[in-house]
Order: structure tokens, then C-alpha cells, then sequence
């Protein structure tokens, strides 16, 4: 029976109690302990069924409950102080306020198909969500004017559970957005806000729901709604399902209905910021809205576009990339062609790396990297692998100056280190510890907590992390039909007082989940062969419904525990989530990481278990690459790479099996006479001090905000000022250096000494150059200098700005260096010129370059 009319009916609470609603709405409880312990201590039972979901909770929990409360002088002052928390937080003096005082009102967006809150919020699939959660988490912390923009997801990312032989099975339950904590978005008249976005033969709307990350609000676009046919309501279903005609239309909302969205919501956005390629396609929405709004020209649109553009890449591998049909991408978006004035190869060109490859794909990160002026990598070995990636967009330019830079992934500390841990740091290192940087002092405090305080502490990490895997081991079993004896089983798994190693992550082959299981008699010896040195696993992690070696590798670790008779010691905890994650992070020993590297962009969940004072144990991979391994961890291998996969899996499995052999076990299980392994909780310490103020979220968006946000918000309000005025010149600066850029000629480069000179010794050069109708203002010229590798190229070259002294009298502009040469050897020298512009962020932002010949 269809319903004549719906309501939203709110919890009714009692008017002591309203502060729970204001708490419950805000996110700033997931990372702040009393509020989180206060919705526990309401109802443990309600917190654990519901998700740990304060919104459910007061909407389904007893009048006779709250009526106790109300009544319960201890809860009441602890509600109290966490509404006065959240009141403070939301007025403190921020980061940014001292940073930007002087300048006007700015506004951030950050685009994510995914963002990984909390686990009541499943609308995320892995590392990337929950970084893009993190990400807002932080940017609130430091008062970032941010604001988050995604998709909401009926169904979001599956439930995971497994069937009697270990295969991975996915149920895909429904997301009630009117029991979580979201806002419907609404007009003045109390009408739902929407938008309307084209697609072929159609429009599709969209509702707005709005997440309140502490000050950052996330606003997400839902589709499921009246008058959409069918098909368009399950765009916002399903988290990367469907097929690739729903992936488009998907990464159309987000992208073009993502930039609507904002625009309808009153923000003027002076930084975009595309987390991965998803949403690339809100430049060309942009490009559009200044064209057929604001009277300009496809340049010059495209300049302010690009101006204030940011993507981040995460994607190591060109597999990775979402790709399109050039067809689809025409039937879909080729109207914008005809809007900026493309013919349609000109447009496909934007999504090309080679535009004149007429068949290739349209590839969404090209686009993104073609559309934004600042990009980077998310650690510093995925920098490097980016920039060789994507090189082909910068041709002629050396690889290491490929304007790809590397921001290192961080995590919020508040968010994933155990509340217990949070109060040992905040006792001895005081309450800033979470954001304060590598440099302070403060770090040295670390050796005044006491050892048997880390330890017992951590401890009770490893017990809580236990009783909370066998309690959802048997509701998994229970589910499933299991007998009576494999529950009896489940409630007996691990020991919490043996050494634990835990993996958790997502089932992709690269990450070789199954390696510490290649030699399968020699982890059995491991596991079973020394009673006073026992080792166990927790295992946890989803491969994509599609992907079928992935769901092979989950199968092939329960087969092996069940063929071994393993249950105790190695433990596949299904269904893994935000919460279980936390738990991990915090309750294992050590942690384990064992990509092909280098695939891994980043890795984040080794930086979570740092925190908490895991030492890792990872392949010289992502983050961990940078960290320092030796007195937080230990490496497996030395950073090598292998042609033949079979040897490399052979030679780190049993670089592996030795460092849990000879180094692991033996640190852990070295005990004093108070019964302390006083150099494990050395190493726990080094892995807090060292870790713990870098590979986090607060020095992340710092770096974002100062190295992207910033300049790119400076940029948009240059360009878009007096009328566009600005953007209007650099966009004919730029149409007319590309007509004449190729008639530019070196005709003569002077070199004041012989091939024969010492270290130091200084070098006089002198060019002449034809620059035709191009002036020294349009350039920039520079030597080239460095040492020659073996195939005759200069390797790591050092650029040195020559100064232009005028003209001869045959109208050659005249450039001079001086350089000198720190080391002895092979070394070369050449010439470049590239443009310049005082509104051009960089000299490779037009992609244009002379060399020498």
C-alpha cells in the first residue's frame, strides 16, 4: 500500500536531554572520547547493534531509558561537558584564521566518490574514502574553509560474509538516511533543494543531504527520488557498482551536479580539489558556467578553471585509471564540445595523452592532470611513479621536473588512536600531541611514560580486540547456520597474551595477501612450534565483488585454516569495517604490509597502528618507503624490484618468515624480571615519536592548504578579478606564444672554457637566440647542467636562469650564466627556453619547451 503522505519523524527527547541531538548530528563525536563514551554509556547493547549510530540510537531506544537519564546526575554532567567540547570546538581560534587573516572569503571544495566517516556512514570501500574522511576531519581541525562534496549511496559498499568454504559472499544493505546523523538540505520555503542535471534525452535530479563533519559540511547528492525513472535512482545505489554506463553517469553527478550543487547552495568556491579522477568532469561544468555566465571564451574559461584546480592521484598502476569509450563520452558530454567551440577530436583531446591517437580511450585522470595547476602523488615514492606515469603529457621535459609533486598521506590521530592510548599521551605529552609537529619537544616526553604503563595498556588493547573478534566471529556463525560446535570454537579464538600479527586491507592481488603463506610447513612450524613463543594472525579485508582472484585469496586463507586445524591462531574476521579496523590498528602487536612494490600509492593503515605504537612490518612500499623502518619496524627487502614475480614472492616470503623468526619473536617474547620486554617498548616508543607527528592529517592539509589551497584560491581571485581582465591577457599571452613558439631558433651558444676543467672551476656561457615575435618577457631562458649516464643523457639535471643583456645588432636576444660543476666526472651542459607569464603558476603549466640541438 502506497502512502498518501510521509513524515520525518525526529526522537523525542526530553528537553534536559536536547544536548544528545546536537551531539548526535555532528561527526565531531566519532573523534571525541567523551562523546563517544557518553552515547555508550546511554545504551551499550543499542550502541554496539546500531553501528555505533547516535542518531538510531535516540530514535529507537526506550522512553524508560531516557527517563533514567534524565535522572542520573553523572550522565547528565558528562552530556554537559561534551556539548560545552563541541561548543568550544566549533569557536576556537583556528590554524587558518592565523595563516589567511588578511585575505577575503575563501571556500574549498574537495570532491571524493567516497568518504569513510565512521562505520554507521558505509558509503566507502577503502583507504581512499577514509583518507577523504580524514581529510575533513583535519580540515576542520585546522578551520579550513572546506567543504566536502560526494555522492550518498543507497546501498553504499557491500556487507561481507562468507560461506562454509571461505568464499566471500556480498549482501548489500539498505542505508536509512533518516536514521543517521544527515540533514536533508531544504529552501527557504521548506521544499527539498535540487538539482537537475543533463543527460542524454533527459534531466536527472538530485536531493542534498548534508554530513556536519565538526565545522565542515559534506554535501551529498542522492538520486532516488521522484520523478527519476528507475535507472537514475540506482546512480546514487551502489558504491563502483554497475557497469561502465553507470560508472559515467555517476561520475557525471558528481562531477557536474557536484559543481551545481555548490552553486545552488550559495558558495562561491575559489579551490577545487579533485580526489582522484571521479570528478574531473567538474571542470568541464565549470569551463560552461563561465562561458554561457560570465561572457567568456573557452581560453580564457579554461584558465581561471585550471588556475584554481587541485587533483590528487592515487592510482600507481595505469590500470587503475577509470577509462571511457571515446563514443560514450560524446553521446554522453559532447555538447560541451559544441558549447566551448571543439570539434569533437579537440574535445576527446582533453582526455588523451596523445591527442593524436584518434582510438585511444578518454582517460579521467588526463583530464584532471590537463585541468588543474596543482597535482601530487600521495607519498613520495608514489611522486616518482606518478610523474614517470604521466610524463607523456609534459614531452621533452626530464622526468624529475614532470610538474607532479608528492604530498604524503597522513591520518587523523583522534580518529584511530584507542581512546585509553588517547589519555596515556595526553597525560605525559599533554592534549596537543595529536597535531603538534615532528620538531617540538614535545616529543622527547615520550620516554617519560612509564614502560609498564605503555605495555599494560597496550594490553588491554590486545584483550578488547580479542573479545570483540570472537564476539563477531560467532554472530558471523550464527548468521550463517554454523554448528554448534564451530561457535564453541569461535569463542575461544586467540590468545590475548600471544604475539599478534595483523593484516587489513583490501583483497587486491597486488597487495599478496597469501605471502606469509607461501611455504606452508614453515609458517606451520611457526605458528605450532615453540609453546613458550607463540605467534598468531587477525586477518581482515574485502575484495570488489568482481574480482574474482582477489575473493580466490580470501577463500584460499580459510581454506588453509580449516585444513590445518588453525582456527585458534589465525583468525579471518569477516565484514571489515571502520570499527573493526580501529580495534586492529590498536590490538595487534605488529603490523603487516606485503604489496608488489611499487604498487602501493600510500598504505595508511600502517600510520594508524604507528600511533597506537605497532612497530610495521611492510615491503619497502608507499609511506612506509620514508618511515624510518629501522627503529619503527622492520623492512622486508631493500626496496628492489623484480622482473619474474615467483622469484620476488619467493625471496620476501622468506624474508619474511626470518624477520618473524629471528627478530620479531625473540624481541617480543625477551622479558625482564617485571615480565616487560623493555626493547619491544623501545620500539613501540620510536614507532609513536617518529611516526606519529608526521604521518598524520593535520601536517597533511597543512600541506595542502599551503602548497595547493592557498596559491590556487590567490590565483582564482587574480584571474577572476576586474571582470576577468587578468585571465582574459594571459589567455592571448598564451594564444599567441603558441603560434609563434615553434619558430623560436638557438642559434649560438658560447662556451667560455675547454672540455677539460676542474671542480668549481667557473664556466662563462653566452647564447643567442632567435626569438622572432616573441620577446624576453614571454621566456624564460636556462642552462641545463648535470652528470651523463651511461646511454649519454644528463641525469638529475640542475636548472640555472640565464640573464638577458639586450639584443645584437642582428636582433638575436643575448642570454648569460656563469656555472660551475660541485662534482668531478662526465658531466654535460644544455640550453632550454621555456614561457613565462607573470600568471602562470609554473614554466610547465603551458607544456612547451626548446632544447639545444
Amino acid at each position: 500500500m502506497q502512502p498518501i503522505r510521509t513524515f520525518n519523524v525526529s526522537p523525542s527527547l526530553p528537553q534536559r536531554l536536547e544536548p544528545l541531538r546536537q551531539l548526535a548530528y555532528n561527526l565531531h563525536w566519532d573523534w571525541n572520547a567523551e562523546s563517544k563514551d557518553l552515547f555508550n554509556r546511554l545504551d551499550p547493547e543499542l550502541w554496539e547493534s546500531s553501528r555505533h549510530n547516535p542518531v538510531l540510537m535516540l530514535g529507537t531506544i526506550s522512553q524508560k531509558r531516557l527517563m533514567e537519564v534524565v535522572e542520573d546526575d553523572g550522565f547528565l554532567a558528562q552530556m554537559d561537558r561534551a556539548a560545552q567540547q563541541l561548543a568550544d570546538y566549533l569557536k576556537e581560534h583556528t590554524w587558518y584564521q592565523k595563516q589567511r587573516s588578511d585575505k577575503p572569503k575563501e571556500c574549498y571544495a574537495y570532491f571524493s566518490a567516497e568518504f569513510g566517516l565512521t562505520d554507521c556512514l558505509p558509503i566507502y570501500s577503502g583507504g581512499l574514502g577514509v583518507l577523504a574522511g580524514d581529510h575533513l576531519k583535519s580540515a576542520s581541525d585546522l578551520g579550513l574553509p572546506l567543504v566536502g562534496v560526494g555522492l550518498l549511496y543507497q546501498q553504499g559498499y557491500f556487507a561481507q560474509y562468507l560461506n562454509a568454504d571461505g568464499w566471500q559472499q556480498e549482501r548489500y544493505p539498505i542505508n536509512d538516511f533518516y536514521n543517521m546523523p544527515l540533514h536533508l538540505e531544504r529552501n527557504a520555503d521548506g521544499s527539498e533543494l535540487r538539482i537537475a542535471v543533463n543527460y542524454p534525452g533527459r534531466e536527472v535530479y538530485a536531493r542534498v543531504w548534508r554530513v556536519q563533519v565538526g565545522k565542515v559540511p559534506l554535501y551529498m547528492l542522492d538520486t532516488n527520488i521522484e520523478p527519476n525513472k528507475t535507472y537514475d535512482h540506482d546512480i546514487t545505489d551502489q558504491l563502483y557498482g554497475g557497469d561502465i554506463d553507470m560508472r559515467i553517469h555517476q561520475e557525471i553527478m558528481l562531477g557536474i551536479g557536484g559543481v551545481q550543487m555548490l552553486k545552488a547552495l550559495g558558495y562561491d568556491v575559489t579551490a577545487y580539489h579533485m580526489n582522484e579522477g571521479h570528478a574531473a568532469f567538474s571542470a568541464l561544468e565549470r569551463i560552461r558556467i563561465l562561458i554561457q555566465e560570465q561572457g567568456l571564451n573557452y581560453a580564457q574559461a579554461k584558465q581561471v578553471v585550471a588556475a584554481s584546480n587541485i587533483f590528487t592521484t592515487h592510482t600507481p598502476v595505469p590500470a587503475g585509471i577509470d577509462l571511457f569509450p571515446p563514443d560514450k563520452v560524446l553521446y554522453y558530454l559532447g555538447y560541451y564540445g559544441d558549447i566551448f567551440g571543439l570539434s569533437k577530436d579537440q574535445f576527446l583531446a582533453l582526455g588523451r595523452e596523445n591527442t593524436g591517437d584518434l582510438s585511444s580511450p578518454f582517460s579521467m585522470a588526463v583530464l584532471a592532470l590537463k585541468m588543474a595547476v596543482f597535482s601530487n602523488g600521495v607519498a613520495q615514492l608514489h611522486g616518482k611513479v606518478s610523474r614517470q606515469m604521466f610524463k607523456g603529457l609534459w614531452r621533452n621535459l626530464p622526468v624529475n621536473e614532470v610538474p607532479i609533486a608528492a604530498i604524503t598521506n597522513g591520518v587523523h590521530a583522534r580518529s584511530c588512536v584507542a581512546k585509553s592510548t588517547q589519555e596515556l599521551y595526553d597525560r605525559y605529552l599533554g592534549p596537543n600531541w595529536s597535531s603538534t609537529p615532528a620538531d617540538r619537544p614535545m616529543w622527547g616526553k615520550m620516554e617519560v611514560i612509564p614502560d609498564e604503563e605503555l605495555w599494560r595498556n597496550h594490553e588491554r588493547c590486545r584483550l578488547d580486540m580479542t573479545l570483540y573478534v570472537r564476539q563477531r566471529l560467532v554472530k558471523h556463525l550464527r548468521d550463517r547456520g554454523a554448528s554448534p560446535r564451530e561457535i564453541a570454537q569461535a569463542q575461544e579464538v586467540l590468545d590475548p597474551k600471544v604475539l599478534t600479527i595483523g593484516f587489513a586491507r583490501r583483497f587486491a592481488t597486488y597487495k599478496r595477501a597469501t605471502l606469509w603463506m607461501r611455504d606452508l610447513e614453515r609458517i606451520k612450524k611457526i605458528l605450532l612450534g615453540d609453546k613458550n613463543r607463540k605467534l598468531q594472525f587477525v586477518i581482515a579485508g574485502k575484495a570488489h565483488p568482481k574480482d574474482i582472484p582477489g575473493k580466490e585469496l580470501i577463500r584460499d586463507i580459510n581454506r588453509f585454516i580449516r585444513e590445518q586445524g588453525l582456527e585458534k591462531q589465525v583468525v579471518f574476521v569477516p565484514n571489515y569495517d571502520i570499527h573493526i579496523a580501529r580495534l586492529m590498528v590498536s590490538g595487534c602487536d605488529v603490523w603487516l604490509n606485503t604489496p608488489r612494490r611499487p604498487r602501493e600509492a600510500s598504505g595508511t593503515s600502517g600510520m594508524k597502528a604507528a600511533m597506537n605504537g605497532l612497530p610495521n612490518l611492510s615491503v619497502l612500499d608507499g609511506w612506509w618507503d620514508e618511515a624510518n623502518y629501522v627503529l619503527t619496524g622492520w623492512a622486508i627487502g631493500h626496496g628492489e624490484t623484480y622482473e619474474d614475480p615467483n622469484y620476488q614472492d619467493e625471496i620476501e616470503a622468506n624474508a619474511l618468515y626470518d624477520i618473524i623468526e629471528k627478530e620479531v619473536m625473540p624481541l617480543f617474547y625477551n622479558r625482564d624480571g617485571d615480565g616487560l620486554p623493555r626493547g619491544w617498548i623501545a620500539k613501540m616508543k620510536d614507532a609513536i615519536r617518529l611516526n606519529c607527528p608526521f604521518f598524520n592529517t593535520a601536517r597533511m592539509l597543512a600541506e595542502y592548504a599551503q602548497r595547493g589551497y592557498f596559491p590556487a584560491s590567490d590565483r582564482y581571485y587574480s584571474l577572476s578579478s576586474n571582470n576577468y581582465t587578468p585571465a582574459k591577457e594571459v589567455a592571448a599571452w598564451e594564444e599567441n606564444l603558441k603560434e609563434n613558439w615553434y619558430n623560436i631558433k638557438i642559434k649560438d651558444i658560447d662556451v667560455s672554457s675547454s672540455p677539460d676543467i676542474q671542480v668549481n672551476q667557473t664556466v662563462a656561457v653566452k647564447a643567442k637566440i632567435d626569438l622572432t615575435s616573441l620577446t624576453n618577457n614571454d621566456v624564460r631562458v636556462e642552462l641545463y647542467q648535470g652528470a651523463i649516464n651511461a646511454d649519454g643523457d644528463i641525469v638529475n639535471g640542475v636548472p640555472v636562469v640565464m640573464d638577458y643583456q639586450g639584443e645584437d645588432p642582428s636582433n638575436l636576444s643575448i642570454y648569460t650564466a656563469d656555472i660551475t660543476y660541485k662534482t668531478s666526472g662526465l658531466q654535460g651542459l644544455s640550453l632550454r627556453v621555456l614561457p613565462k607569464h607573470k600568471h602562470l603558476s609554473n614554466p610547465y603549466e603551458p607544456r612547451l619547451i626548446v632544447w639545444a640541438e
